[in-house]
């Protein structure tokens, strides 16, 4: 297993990084390419979201092993203003910022396990993990 990988998400050009520093752990780790392609859009959403709404942050991008299986754990941090309803957020359709607002719901759909917390002015954290099928 590789170590954890920390990128910072400051700019458009880093939320490309991410992307493509997601995609190289998943061929790393052995995902199927449907499962390569699940993480990967959902990193590409949660990177934009923490860059665009979060106001820049950061992914540890780490690749875990539970008892047999293995899997790709991403854990997105921004300081930003926070989700005051993560509720409301992840349902289809709800935006704050024009989008479709497909994102955060996409993300958590796309994913084996899915976590989020946040509170007003302390930020966002979201993890996902996407398990070898």
């Amino acid at each position: 297993m590789s170590d954890p990988t920390s990128l910072p998400i400051t700019s458009q050009e880093d939320v490309v990084l991410v992307r493509q520093a997601v995609r190289q752990s998943a061929v790393d780790l052995g995902l199927t390419l449907v499962d390569q392609t699940k993480i990967v859009t959902a990193a590409s959403e949660l990177a934009r979201n923490a860059f665009v709404h979060g106001g820049g942050g950061s992914v540890l991008i780490e690749q875990v092993i539970e008892g047999s299986n293995k899997g790709l754990r991403l854990t997105f941090t921004d300081h930003g203003r926070g989700i005051p309803d993560i509720e409301r957020a992840l349902k289809d359709g709800y935006t704050t910022g024009g989008g479709l607002g497909l994102g955060l719901g996409g993300a958590k759909r796309l994913s084996n396990e899915f976590s989020i917390v946040s509170a007003p002015d302390k930020g966002t954290k979201v993890t996902i993990t996407r398990w070898k099928g």
